[in-house]
Protein backbone atom coordinates (compact mmCIF):
# COMPACT_ATOMS: atom_id res chain seq x y z
CA UNK A 1 0.00 0.00 0.00
CA UNK A 2 1.76 3.45 -1.30
CA UNK A 3 0.84 6.77 0.79
CA UNK A 4 -0.29 9.58 -1.60
CA UNK A 5 -0.51 13.34 -1.95
CA UNK A 6 -3.82 14.30 -2.53
CA UNK A 7 -4.52 18.06 -4.40
CA UNK A 8 -5.40 19.59 -0.79
CA UNK A 9 -1.88 18.39 0.61
CA UNK A 10 -3.55 15.34 2.71
CA UNK A 11 -1.61 12.33 3.03
CA UNK A 12 -3.44 9.24 2.53
CA UNK A 13 -2.80 5.53 2.32
CA UNK A 14 -4.41 4.55 -1.03
CA UNK A 15 -6.11 1.30 -2.52
CA UNK A 16 -4.40 -0.68 -5.37
CA UNK A 17 -5.73 0.93 -7.94
CA UNK A 18 -5.51 4.76 -6.38
CA UNK A 19 -1.51 3.88 -5.54
CA UNK A 20 -1.30 2.80 -8.98
CA UNK A 21 -2.37 5.83 -11.03
CA UNK A 22 -0.42 8.26 -8.36
CA UNK A 23 2.72 6.42 -9.03
CA UNK A 24 2.23 6.70 -12.60
CA UNK A 25 1.18 9.89 -12.53
CA UNK A 26 4.60 10.91 -10.64
CA UNK A 27 6.48 8.87 -13.25
CA UNK A 28 5.05 11.38 -15.83
CA UNK A 29 6.54 13.96 -13.97
CA UNK A 30 9.43 12.20 -13.78
CA UNK A 31 9.37 11.85 -17.68
CA UNK A 32 9.22 15.71 -18.01
CA UNK A 33 11.65 16.67 -15.38
CA UNK A 34 13.77 13.70 -17.57
CA UNK A 35 13.53 15.87 -21.33
CA UNK A 36 13.52 19.38 -19.34
CA UNK A 37 17.60 17.82 -18.28
CA UNK A 38 18.33 16.43 -21.90
CA UNK A 39 16.54 19.49 -23.93
CA UNK A 40 16.03 22.85 -21.71
CA UNK A 41 14.53 24.04 -24.82
CA UNK A 42 11.75 21.54 -24.44
CA UNK A 43 8.12 22.92 -23.82
CA UNK A 44 5.74 21.01 -21.35
CA UNK A 45 2.32 20.60 -22.56
CA UNK A 46 0.14 18.03 -20.13
CA UNK A 47 0.90 14.33 -18.97
CA UNK A 48 -1.74 12.23 -17.48
CA UNK A 49 -2.21 8.78 -16.18
CA UNK A 50 -4.24 6.93 -18.51
CA UNK A 51 -5.23 2.95 -18.29
CA UNK A 52 -2.07 0.79 -18.13
CA UNK A 53 0.27 3.72 -18.07
CA UNK A 54 0.95 7.40 -18.95
CA UNK A 55 2.09 10.15 -21.19
CA UNK A 56 3.71 13.23 -21.59
CA UNK A 57 3.39 16.09 -24.29
CA UNK A 58 6.45 18.09 -25.20
CA UNK A 59 6.75 20.88 -27.61
CA UNK A 60 10.52 20.62 -29.17
CA UNK A 61 12.65 20.91 -31.92
CA UNK A 62 14.71 17.35 -31.37
CA UNK A 63 12.50 14.48 -33.25
CA UNK A 64 12.44 11.69 -30.23
CA UNK A 65 13.16 8.19 -31.71
CA UNK A 66 13.55 4.82 -29.62
CA UNK A 67 16.99 5.41 -29.43
CA UNK A 68 16.25 9.13 -27.51
CA UNK A 69 13.70 7.27 -25.79
CA UNK A 70 16.12 5.29 -23.97
CA UNK A 71 18.64 7.72 -23.46
CA UNK A 72 15.67 9.59 -21.96
CA UNK A 73 14.63 6.56 -19.59
CA UNK A 74 17.92 5.98 -18.40
CA UNK A 75 17.91 9.91 -17.14
CA UNK A 76 14.44 8.95 -15.55
CA UNK A 77 16.07 6.43 -13.20
CA UNK A 78 18.86 9.11 -12.06
CA UNK A 79 15.89 10.77 -10.93
CA UNK A 80 14.19 8.06 -9.38
CA UNK A 81 17.36 6.84 -7.28
CA UNK A 82 17.98 10.91 -5.92
CA UNK A 83 14.60 9.92 -3.69
CA UNK A 84 13.26 13.22 -4.93
CA UNK A 85 10.15 14.54 -2.46
CA UNK A 86 7.31 15.38 -4.34
CA UNK A 87 6.49 18.77 -2.23
CA UNK A 88 3.17 20.51 -3.10
CA UNK A 89 2.21 24.45 -3.11
CA UNK A 90 -0.36 26.94 -3.81
CA UNK A 91 -0.05 29.98 -6.10
CA UNK A 92 -2.43 33.19 -6.87
CA UNK A 93 -3.51 33.35 -10.50
CA UNK A 94 -0.81 36.13 -10.83
CA UNK A 95 2.07 34.05 -9.49
CA UNK A 96 1.09 31.18 -11.19
CA UNK A 97 0.95 32.89 -14.70
CA UNK A 98 4.38 35.23 -14.00
CA UNK A 99 5.98 31.68 -13.13
CA UNK A 100 5.18 30.05 -16.20
CA UNK A 101 5.88 33.60 -18.51
CA UNK A 102 9.44 33.36 -16.95
CA UNK A 103 9.95 30.01 -17.46
CA UNK A 104 8.42 30.47 -21.17
CA UNK A 105 5.89 27.42 -20.63
CA UNK A 106 3.50 29.01 -22.77
CA UNK A 107 1.27 26.10 -22.77
CA UNK A 108 0.79 26.12 -19.16
CA UNK A 109 0.08 29.68 -19.44
CA UNK A 110 -2.45 28.70 -21.72
CA UNK A 111 -4.14 25.79 -19.55
CA UNK A 112 -4.32 28.59 -16.12
CA UNK A 113 -5.81 31.45 -17.82
CA UNK A 114 -8.54 28.17 -19.09
CA UNK A 115 -9.10 27.01 -15.57
CA UNK A 116 -12.43 28.79 -13.61
CA UNK A 117 -11.02 32.17 -11.74
CA UNK A 118 -11.80 30.57 -8.55
CA UNK A 119 -9.95 27.14 -9.32
CA UNK A 120 -7.23 26.46 -6.90
CA UNK A 121 -4.04 26.66 -8.80
CA UNK A 122 -1.81 23.68 -7.44
CA UNK A 123 1.81 22.92 -8.09
CA UNK A 124 4.23 19.21 -7.51
CA UNK A 125 8.12 20.00 -7.05
CA UNK A 126 10.91 17.36 -6.76
CA UNK A 127 14.23 18.50 -6.85
CA UNK A 128 14.59 21.61 -9.38
CA UNK A 129 11.74 20.47 -11.31
CA UNK A 130 8.49 22.07 -10.51
CA UNK A 131 4.84 21.28 -12.71
CA UNK A 132 1.48 22.75 -12.56
CA UNK A 133 -0.76 19.70 -11.49
CA UNK A 134 -3.57 18.86 -9.20
CA UNK A 135 -1.69 15.62 -8.00
CA UNK A 136 -2.51 12.60 -6.80
CA UNK A 137 1.37 11.46 -6.12
CA UNK A 138 3.62 9.11 -4.42
CA UNK A 139 5.40 10.91 -1.56
CA UNK A 140 9.17 10.25 -3.67
CA UNK A 141 10.15 9.75 -7.05
CA UNK A 142 11.74 6.50 -5.34
CA UNK A 143 8.64 4.40 -4.98
CA UNK A 144 8.35 4.31 -8.79
CA UNK A 145 10.78 1.19 -8.80
CA UNK A 146 10.31 -0.04 -12.48
CA UNK A 147 9.36 2.06 -15.07
CA UNK A 148 9.10 1.85 -19.17
CA UNK A 149 9.14 4.20 -22.06
CA UNK A 150 7.04 2.71 -24.90
CA UNK A 151 6.54 4.49 -27.84
CA UNK A 152 6.33 7.79 -29.00
CA UNK A 153 3.45 9.48 -31.83
CA UNK A 154 2.02 12.86 -32.79
CA UNK A 155 -0.27 14.89 -30.78
CA UNK A 156 -2.70 17.82 -31.49
CA UNK A 157 -2.18 20.45 -28.57
CA UNK A 158 -5.83 19.78 -26.85
CA UNK A 159 -6.72 17.31 -29.74
CA UNK A 160 -7.73 19.48 -32.41
CA UNK A 161 -5.64 19.61 -35.80
CA UNK A 162 -5.78 23.51 -35.99
CA UNK A 163 -3.16 23.34 -33.14
CA UNK A 164 0.37 22.79 -33.33
CA UNK A 165 1.36 19.05 -33.27
CA UNK A 166 3.29 17.97 -30.35
CA UNK A 167 5.25 14.67 -29.50
CA UNK A 168 3.55 12.45 -27.02
CA UNK A 169 5.90 10.02 -24.86
CA UNK A 170 3.82 6.90 -23.62
CA UNK A 171 5.15 4.53 -20.79
CA UNK A 172 4.28 2.72 -17.93
CA UNK A 173 5.23 2.51 -14.69
CA UNK A 174 4.83 -0.38 -11.96
CA UNK A 175 5.67 -0.67 -7.77
CA UNK A 176 7.78 -4.14 -8.39
CA UNK A 177 9.70 -5.33 -11.78
CA UNK A 178 8.14 -8.15 -11.70
CA UNK A 179 4.40 -6.29 -12.39
CA UNK A 180 6.64 -4.51 -15.33
CA UNK A 181 8.07 -7.15 -16.87
CA UNK A 182 4.91 -9.25 -16.73
CA UNK A 183 3.04 -5.99 -18.88
CA UNK A 184 5.79 -6.07 -21.31
CA UNK A 185 5.49 -10.05 -21.94
CA UNK A 186 1.83 -9.34 -22.31
CA UNK A 187 2.62 -6.06 -24.73
CA UNK A 188 4.94 -8.83 -26.78
CA UNK A 189 1.89 -10.68 -27.02
CA UNK A 190 0.15 -8.21 -28.05
CA UNK A 191 2.27 -7.90 -30.97
CA UNK A 192 1.76 -11.39 -32.38
CA UNK A 193 -2.05 -10.54 -31.84
CA UNK A 194 -2.15 -7.35 -33.65
CA UNK A 195 -5.83 -7.57 -35.57
CA UNK A 196 -4.03 -5.13 -37.79
CA UNK A 197 -1.26 -7.78 -38.97
CA UNK A 198 -3.71 -10.39 -38.52
CA UNK A 199 -6.58 -8.97 -40.51
CA UNK A 200 -4.26 -8.47 -43.29
CA UNK A 201 -3.18 -11.83 -43.14
CA UNK A 202 -6.27 -13.83 -43.27
CA UNK A 203 -7.58 -11.55 -45.55
CA UNK A 204 -10.07 -9.71 -43.47
CA UNK A 205 -10.46 -6.10 -44.15
CA UNK A 206 -8.08 -3.93 -45.60
CA UNK A 207 -7.34 -0.21 -44.81
CA UNK A 208 -6.59 2.23 -47.40
CA UNK A 209 -4.81 5.32 -47.98
CA UNK A 210 -7.81 6.27 -50.03
CA UNK A 211 -10.46 5.77 -46.88
CA UNK A 212 -8.29 6.94 -43.75
CA UNK A 213 -10.74 5.61 -41.01
CA UNK A 214 -12.89 3.93 -43.40
CA UNK A 215 -12.08 -0.02 -43.40
CA UNK A 216 -12.57 -2.27 -46.58
CA UNK A 217 -13.82 -5.65 -45.48
CA UNK A 218 -13.19 -8.28 -47.99
CA UNK A 219 -14.69 -11.68 -48.11
CA UNK A 220 -13.61 -13.71 -45.58
CA UNK A 221 -14.28 -10.87 -43.32
CA UNK A 222 -18.14 -10.28 -44.55
CA UNK A 223 -18.30 -14.15 -43.73
CA UNK A 224 -17.27 -12.84 -39.78
CA UNK A 225 -19.47 -10.02 -39.90
CA UNK A 226 -22.49 -11.62 -40.96
CA UNK A 227 -22.31 -14.62 -38.80
CA UNK A 228 -21.82 -12.26 -35.47
CA UNK A 229 -25.14 -10.08 -37.03
CA UNK A 230 -27.11 -13.40 -37.21
CA UNK A 231 -25.95 -14.10 -34.28
CA UNK A 232 -27.04 -11.05 -33.23
CA UNK A 233 -30.48 -11.47 -34.58
CA UNK A 234 -31.39 -14.83 -33.55
CA UNK A 235 -31.08 -14.16 -30.08
CA UNK A 236 -32.76 -10.48 -29.70
CA UNK A 237 -35.54 -12.78 -31.47
CA UNK A 238 -35.78 -14.97 -28.62
CA UNK A 239 -35.75 -11.94 -26.25
CA UNK A 240 -38.58 -10.51 -27.59
CA UNK A 241 -36.72 -7.00 -29.28
CA UNK A 242 -37.87 -6.38 -33.35
CA UNK A 243 -35.75 -4.72 -35.51
CA UNK A 244 -35.84 -1.38 -37.65
CA UNK A 245 -33.32 0.60 -40.05
CA UNK A 246 -33.28 4.44 -39.66
CA UNK A 247 -32.14 6.70 -42.44
CA UNK A 248 -27.98 7.06 -42.36
CA UNK A 249 -28.63 10.94 -43.52
CA UNK A 250 -31.15 13.36 -41.44
CA UNK A 251 -31.55 16.97 -41.38
CA UNK A 252 -30.11 19.08 -38.37
CA UNK A 253 -33.06 19.96 -36.90
CA UNK A 254 -33.41 16.39 -35.50
CA UNK A 255 -29.96 16.92 -34.67
CA UNK A 256 -30.79 20.17 -32.96
CA UNK A 257 -33.61 18.53 -31.17
CA UNK A 258 -31.54 15.87 -29.82
CA UNK A 259 -28.91 17.82 -28.48
CA UNK A 260 -26.00 16.02 -30.73
CA UNK A 261 -25.51 19.76 -32.79
CA UNK A 262 -24.65 21.49 -29.79
CA UNK A 263 -22.77 19.51 -28.43
CA UNK A 264 -21.35 16.81 -30.90
CA UNK A 265 -21.41 18.66 -33.97
CA UNK A 266 -17.42 18.71 -34.52
CA UNK A 267 -17.64 15.24 -34.41
CA UNK A 268 -20.56 15.10 -37.03
CA UNK A 269 -20.08 14.50 -41.10
CA UNK A 270 -22.36 17.40 -43.33
CA UNK A 271 -23.53 17.75 -46.16
CA UNK A 272 -26.14 20.19 -47.76
CA UNK A 273 -29.03 18.53 -49.28
CA UNK A 274 -31.96 20.99 -51.44
CA UNK A 275 -30.51 23.88 -49.93
CA UNK A 276 -31.25 22.62 -46.26
CA UNK A 277 -28.56 20.91 -43.83
CA UNK A 278 -27.95 17.23 -43.05
CA UNK A 279 -25.55 14.75 -41.06
CA UNK A 280 -24.71 11.91 -41.68
CA UNK A 281 -25.80 9.97 -38.20
CA UNK A 282 -23.44 9.58 -35.71
CA UNK A 283 -25.68 7.61 -33.19
CA UNK A 284 -28.79 5.52 -33.91
CA UNK A 285 -30.89 6.78 -31.26
CA UNK A 286 -32.56 9.89 -32.44
CA UNK A 287 -33.85 7.65 -35.67
CA UNK A 288 -35.35 5.33 -32.81
CA UNK A 289 -37.11 8.19 -31.27
CA UNK A 290 -38.65 8.84 -34.16
CA UNK A 291 -39.58 5.53 -35.26
CA UNK A 292 -41.34 5.49 -31.51
CA UNK A 293 -43.37 8.47 -32.01
CA UNK A 294 -45.03 7.49 -35.33
CA UNK A 295 -47.97 5.30 -33.85
CA UNK A 296 -50.25 6.27 -30.16
CA UNK A 297 -48.71 4.08 -27.37
CA UNK A 298 -50.52 2.51 -24.30
CA UNK A 299 -49.06 1.25 -21.44
CA UNK A 300 -50.07 -2.19 -22.22
CA UNK A 301 -47.84 -1.79 -25.28
CA UNK A 302 -44.22 -1.40 -22.76
CA UNK A 303 -41.99 -2.51 -22.58
CA UNK A 304 -41.23 -2.30 -26.39
CA UNK A 305 -37.87 -3.69 -27.21
CA UNK A 306 -36.45 -2.18 -30.46
CA UNK A 307 -33.17 -3.30 -32.40
CA UNK A 308 -30.43 -1.39 -34.87
CA UNK A 309 -27.82 -2.92 -36.68
CA UNK A 310 -26.88 0.72 -37.72
CA UNK A 311 -23.95 2.04 -39.71
CA UNK A 312 -22.89 5.35 -37.96
CA UNK A 313 -20.28 7.55 -38.93
CA UNK A 314 -17.68 10.15 -36.55
CA UNK A 315 -15.17 12.77 -37.27
CA UNK A 316 -12.37 11.17 -35.15
CA UNK A 317 -8.53 12.45 -35.28
CA UNK A 318 -6.22 11.24 -37.88
CA UNK A 319 -3.54 10.26 -34.82
CA UNK A 320 -6.46 8.60 -32.82
CA UNK A 321 -7.30 5.90 -35.57
CA UNK A 322 -6.22 2.39 -35.01
CA UNK A 323 -7.51 -0.05 -37.89
CA UNK A 324 -10.59 -1.48 -36.48
CA UNK A 325 -10.11 -0.50 -32.46
CA UNK A 326 -11.33 3.25 -33.67
CA UNK A 327 -12.56 3.85 -37.13
CA UNK A 328 -14.54 6.77 -38.68
CA UNK A 329 -17.51 4.10 -40.09
CA UNK A 330 -18.35 1.52 -38.12
CA UNK A 331 -21.92 -0.64 -37.09
CA UNK A 332 -23.33 -0.11 -33.84
CA UNK A 333 -26.16 -3.20 -32.64
CA UNK A 334 -28.34 -0.75 -31.13
CA UNK A 335 -31.32 -1.12 -28.76
CA UNK A 336 -33.55 1.47 -27.60
CA UNK A 337 -36.16 -0.46 -24.75
CA UNK A 338 -39.41 1.91 -24.22
CA UNK A 339 -40.69 1.30 -20.73
CA UNK A 340 -42.80 2.18 -17.89
CA UNK A 341 -40.90 3.79 -14.45
CA UNK A 342 -41.78 0.27 -12.61
CA UNK A 343 -40.14 -1.61 -15.54
CA UNK A 344 -36.73 -0.27 -15.30
CA UNK A 345 -35.41 -3.10 -12.93
CA UNK A 346 -36.30 -5.99 -14.82
CA UNK A 347 -35.70 -4.83 -17.82
CA UNK A 348 -32.11 -3.70 -17.11
CA UNK A 349 -31.90 -7.30 -15.45
CA UNK A 350 -33.01 -8.82 -19.15
CA UNK A 351 -30.36 -6.82 -20.82
CA UNK A 352 -27.72 -7.95 -18.40
CA UNK A 353 -28.51 -11.74 -18.83
CA UNK A 354 -28.28 -11.05 -22.68
CA UNK A 355 -25.04 -9.30 -22.28
CA UNK A 356 -23.74 -11.97 -20.01
CA UNK A 357 -24.82 -14.86 -22.74
CA UNK A 358 -23.18 -12.91 -25.24
CA UNK A 359 -20.05 -12.55 -23.82
CA UNK A 360 -19.54 -16.07 -22.09
CA UNK A 361 -20.72 -17.49 -25.83
CA UNK A 362 -16.88 -15.87 -26.68
CA UNK A 363 -15.55 -17.07 -23.76
CA UNK A 364 -14.90 -13.19 -22.53
CA UNK A 365 -14.95 -12.53 -18.57
CA UNK A 366 -15.86 -9.24 -17.69
CA UNK A 367 -16.33 -6.71 -14.92
CA UNK A 368 -19.14 -4.28 -13.94
CA UNK A 369 -19.07 -0.11 -13.67
CA UNK A 370 -22.05 1.56 -12.47
CA UNK A 371 -22.07 5.21 -12.98
CA UNK A 372 -23.54 7.68 -11.03
CA UNK A 373 -24.74 11.52 -11.43
CA UNK A 374 -22.39 14.04 -12.81
CA UNK A 375 -22.66 17.52 -12.14
CA UNK A 376 -23.46 18.93 -15.33
CA UNK A 377 -26.67 16.61 -15.57
CA UNK A 378 -30.35 17.22 -17.07
CA UNK A 379 -33.05 16.28 -14.72
CA UNK A 380 -34.76 16.47 -11.63
CA UNK A 381 -33.38 14.87 -8.38
CA UNK A 382 -36.30 12.77 -8.43
CA UNK A 383 -35.81 11.62 -12.22
CA UNK A 384 -32.10 10.49 -10.88
CA UNK A 385 -32.88 9.14 -7.77
CA UNK A 386 -35.22 6.54 -9.41
CA UNK A 387 -32.62 6.08 -12.48
CA UNK A 388 -29.86 5.31 -10.29
CA UNK A 389 -31.92 3.42 -7.19
CA UNK A 390 -33.45 1.32 -10.28
CA UNK A 391 -29.86 0.53 -12.33
CA UNK A 392 -28.10 -0.49 -8.45
CA UNK A 393 -30.69 -2.65 -7.65
CA UNK A 394 -30.91 -4.25 -10.63
CA UNK A 395 -27.11 -5.35 -10.16
CA UNK A 396 -27.74 -6.47 -6.79
CA UNK A 397 -30.74 -8.24 -7.19
CA UNK A 398 -28.72 -10.38 -9.73
CA UNK A 399 -25.79 -10.59 -7.19
CA UNK A 400 -23.47 -8.92 -9.52
CA UNK A 401 -20.43 -7.60 -8.53
CA UNK A 402 -19.63 -4.23 -9.13
CA UNK A 403 -17.62 -1.07 -9.15
CA UNK A 404 -19.34 2.26 -8.32
CA UNK A 405 -17.51 5.45 -10.25
CA UNK A 406 -19.30 8.25 -8.50
CA UNK A 407 -20.31 11.47 -10.92
CA UNK A 408 -18.95 9.74 -14.14
CA UNK A 409 -22.61 8.87 -16.02
CA UNK A 410 -24.08 10.78 -19.00
CA UNK A 411 -25.31 14.09 -18.81
CA UNK A 412 -28.92 12.20 -19.09
CA UNK A 413 -28.10 9.54 -17.14
CA UNK A 414 -26.85 6.70 -15.16
CA UNK A 415 -25.21 3.58 -16.85
CA UNK A 416 -23.58 0.19 -16.35
CA UNK A 417 -20.38 -0.24 -18.87
CA UNK A 418 -19.12 -3.78 -19.16
CA UNK A 419 -15.42 -4.58 -19.62
CA UNK A 420 -14.04 -7.87 -21.23
CA UNK A 421 -11.46 -9.40 -20.19
CA UNK A 422 -9.14 -11.21 -23.54
CA UNK A 423 -7.20 -14.36 -23.24
CA UNK A 424 -3.80 -11.92 -22.61
CA UNK A 425 -5.95 -9.92 -19.72
CA UNK A 426 -5.91 -6.69 -21.71
CA UNK A 427 -9.50 -5.02 -20.95
CA UNK A 428 -12.17 -3.52 -23.58
CA UNK A 429 -15.35 -1.38 -22.67
CA UNK A 430 -17.80 -2.73 -25.35
CA UNK A 431 -21.76 -3.22 -23.62
CA UNK A 432 -23.03 -0.52 -21.61
CA UNK A 433 -26.51 0.28 -20.89
CA UNK A 434 -27.48 4.14 -20.50
CA UNK A 435 -30.51 4.80 -18.60
CA UNK A 436 -32.14 7.67 -20.54
CA UNK A 437 -33.98 10.66 -19.08
CA UNK A 438 -33.89 13.41 -21.54
CA UNK A 439 -34.49 12.13 -25.10
CA UNK A 440 -37.84 11.02 -24.51
CA UNK A 441 -38.77 14.59 -22.72
CA UNK A 442 -36.82 16.16 -25.67
CA UNK A 443 -38.74 14.07 -28.95
CA UNK A 444 -42.17 14.48 -26.92
CA UNK A 445 -42.34 10.80 -26.74
CA UNK A 446 -46.13 9.53 -24.80
CA UNK A 447 -47.66 6.82 -23.81
CA UNK A 448 -51.45 6.44 -22.15
CA UNK A 449 -51.13 5.19 -18.58
CA UNK A 450 -53.80 3.17 -16.97
CA UNK A 451 -55.09 7.03 -15.69
CA UNK A 452 -55.92 7.73 -18.58
CA UNK A 453 -53.21 10.34 -18.99
CA UNK A 454 -50.64 11.17 -20.75
CA UNK A 455 -46.70 10.40 -19.35
CA UNK A 456 -43.16 10.33 -20.92
CA UNK A 457 -41.89 7.12 -21.20
CA UNK A 458 -38.06 5.78 -19.79
CA UNK A 459 -35.80 4.76 -22.19
CA UNK A 460 -32.97 2.19 -21.94
CA UNK A 461 -29.72 2.81 -24.74
CA UNK A 462 -27.76 -0.48 -24.91
CA UNK A 463 -24.95 -2.13 -27.14
CA UNK A 464 -23.81 -5.66 -26.31
CA UNK A 465 -21.24 -5.72 -29.02
CA UNK A 466 -20.87 -1.68 -29.52
CA UNK A 467 -18.83 -1.47 -32.52
CA UNK A 468 -19.43 -4.75 -34.32
CA UNK A 469 -15.99 -4.15 -36.60
CA UNK A 470 -14.17 -3.13 -33.18
CA UNK A 471 -15.36 -6.32 -31.86
CA UNK A 472 -14.11 -8.46 -34.54
CA UNK A 473 -10.90 -6.64 -33.74
CA UNK A 474 -11.30 -7.75 -30.43
CA UNK A 475 -12.35 -11.28 -31.63
CA UNK A 476 -9.04 -11.83 -34.27
CA UNK A 477 -6.64 -10.52 -30.95
CA UNK A 478 -8.28 -12.62 -28.56
CA UNK A 479 -8.18 -15.89 -30.33
CA UNK A 480 -5.20 -14.84 -32.14
CA UNK A 481 -7.09 -15.73 -35.56
CA UNK A 482 -8.00 -19.34 -34.65
CA UNK A 483 -12.02 -18.09 -34.87
CA UNK A 484 -14.00 -20.71 -33.11
CA UNK A 485 -15.46 -23.11 -36.01
CA UNK A 486 -19.08 -21.34 -36.22
CA UNK A 487 -17.70 -18.16 -37.24
CA UNK A 488 -14.82 -18.96 -38.94
CA UNK A 489 -14.80 -17.49 -42.41
CA UNK A 490 -13.13 -20.84 -43.68
CA UNK A 491 -14.14 -24.33 -41.84
CA UNK A 492 -12.74 -26.42 -43.66
CA UNK A 493 -9.41 -26.81 -46.94
CA UNK A 494 -9.24 -29.46 -49.02
CA UNK A 495 -6.15 -30.44 -49.83
CA UNK A 496 -5.83 -32.97 -52.55
CA UNK A 497 -2.11 -34.75 -52.91
CA UNK A 498 -1.97 -34.70 -56.91
CA UNK A 499 -4.12 -34.32 -59.53
CA UNK A 500 -4.77 -37.47 -59.69
CA UNK A 501 -7.33 -37.26 -57.05
CA UNK A 502 -9.15 -33.81 -57.61
CA UNK A 503 -12.13 -35.58 -58.69
CA UNK A 504 -12.75 -37.56 -55.50
CA UNK A 505 -11.34 -33.99 -53.52
CA UNK A 506 -13.84 -32.06 -55.52
CA UNK A 507 -16.84 -34.56 -54.41
CA UNK A 508 -15.95 -34.00 -50.86
CA UNK A 509 -15.90 -30.03 -51.63
CA UNK A 510 -19.52 -30.56 -52.72
CA UNK A 511 -20.80 -32.66 -50.15
CA UNK A 512 -19.11 -30.27 -47.30
CA UNK A 513 -21.36 -27.50 -49.01
CA UNK A 514 -24.50 -29.04 -49.27
CA UNK A 515 -24.12 -29.53 -45.77
CA UNK A 516 -23.81 -25.76 -44.82
CA UNK A 517 -20.07 -26.22 -44.33
CA UNK A 518 -18.06 -23.53 -45.62
CA UNK A 519 -15.20 -24.72 -47.59
CA UNK A 520 -12.49 -23.86 -49.56
CA UNK A 521 -10.08 -26.17 -51.97
CA UNK A 522 -6.08 -26.11 -52.71
CA UNK A 523 -6.07 -27.63 -55.76
CA UNK A 524 -2.13 -26.36 -57.15
CA UNK A 525 0.37 -28.64 -58.66
CA UNK A 526 2.70 -27.93 -55.17
CA UNK A 527 3.69 -30.42 -52.37
CA UNK A 528 1.57 -31.58 -49.88
CA UNK A 529 3.74 -30.54 -46.95
CA UNK A 530 3.97 -27.16 -48.44
CA UNK A 531 0.34 -27.00 -48.85
CA UNK A 532 -0.58 -27.74 -45.35
CA UNK A 533 1.88 -25.80 -43.91
CA UNK A 534 0.11 -22.87 -46.00
CA UNK A 535 -3.11 -23.85 -44.80
CA UNK A 536 -2.12 -24.15 -40.97
CA UNK A 537 -1.10 -20.57 -41.13
CA UNK A 538 -4.95 -19.45 -42.34
CA UNK A 539 -5.47 -20.52 -38.74
CA UNK A 540 -8.28 -22.61 -40.31
CA UNK A 541 -10.25 -25.30 -38.00
CA UNK A 542 -9.68 -28.43 -40.32
CA UNK A 543 -7.72 -29.60 -43.18
CA UNK A 544 -8.89 -32.58 -45.12
CA UNK A 545 -5.77 -34.60 -47.63
CA UNK A 546 -7.18 -36.47 -50.12
CA UNK A 547 -4.69 -39.35 -51.68
CA UNK A 548 -5.10 -42.79 -52.93
CA UNK A 549 -6.04 -43.93 -49.91
CA UNK A 550 -8.58 -41.95 -48.86
CA UNK A 551 -10.08 -42.27 -52.65
CA UNK A 552 -10.46 -45.86 -52.66
CA UNK A 553 -11.44 -46.62 -49.22
CA UNK A 554 -13.71 -43.32 -49.93
CA UNK A 555 -12.50 -41.55 -46.33
CA UNK A 556 -10.83 -38.61 -45.53
CA UNK A 557 -7.60 -38.05 -43.96
CA UNK A 558 -8.47 -35.15 -41.02
CA UNK A 559 -6.08 -32.79 -39.36
CA UNK A 560 -7.84 -30.14 -36.78
CA UNK A 561 -5.91 -27.37 -35.21
CA UNK A 562 -6.98 -28.79 -31.63
CA UNK A 563 -5.53 -32.00 -31.97
CA UNK A 564 -3.33 -32.36 -34.92
CA UNK A 565 -2.97 -35.22 -37.40
CA UNK A 566 -5.76 -37.07 -36.29
CA UNK A 567 -5.63 -39.86 -38.95
CA UNK A 568 -8.46 -41.87 -41.33
CA UNK A 569 -12.09 -40.87 -40.74
CA UNK A 570 -15.41 -41.47 -42.33
CA UNK A 571 -16.59 -38.28 -43.93
CA UNK A 572 -19.93 -38.66 -43.20
CA UNK A 573 -18.68 -38.81 -39.36
CA UNK A 574 -16.85 -35.72 -39.65
CA UNK A 575 -19.81 -33.58 -40.94
CA UNK A 576 -21.78 -34.84 -38.33
CA UNK A 577 -19.37 -33.74 -35.41
CA UNK A 578 -18.51 -30.36 -37.50
CA UNK A 579 -22.04 -29.42 -37.75
CA UNK A 580 -22.59 -30.29 -34.01
CA UNK A 581 -19.66 -28.01 -33.61
CA UNK A 582 -21.33 -25.31 -35.64
CA UNK A 583 -24.79 -25.94 -34.19
CA UNK A 584 -23.55 -25.42 -31.00
CA UNK A 585 -21.33 -22.63 -31.32
CA UNK A 586 -18.78 -24.53 -29.24
CA UNK A 587 -15.36 -23.05 -28.33
CA UNK A 588 -12.57 -24.84 -29.44
CA UNK A 589 -11.10 -25.10 -25.66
Amino acid sequence: MLKVVLKDGSVMDSNEEQGRRALRHTASHILAQAVKRLYPKAKLAIGPTIENGFYYDFDVEETFTMEILEKIEVEMRKIVKEELKLERSVLSREEALKFMEEKGESYKVELINDLPEDEELTFFKQGDFIDLCAGPHVLSTSKVKALKLISVAGAYWRGSEKNKMLQRIYGTAFAKKSELDEYLNMLEEAKKRDHRKLGKELKLFALMDEGPGFPFFLPNGVVLKNKLIEYWRELHKTYGYVEIETPMILNKKLWETSGHWDHYKENMYTVNIDEEEFAIKPMNCPGGMLVYKLEAHSYRDLPMRVGEIGRVHRHELSGALHGLMRARAFTQDDAHIFMLPEQIKDEIKGVIRLIDEVYGRFGFKYRVEFSTRPENSMGSDEEWELAESSLQGALEEINMDFKINAGDGAFYGPKIDFHLEDSIGRTWQCGTIQLDLQLPQRFNLQYIGSDGEKHTPIVIHRVIFGSIERFIGILIEHFEGKFPTWISPVQVKILPISELYNDYAEAVVNKLTENNIRVTKDFRAEKIGYKIREARSERLPYIIVIGEKEQNSGSISLRSRKNGDEGSCILEDFISRITQEIDSKMLDE
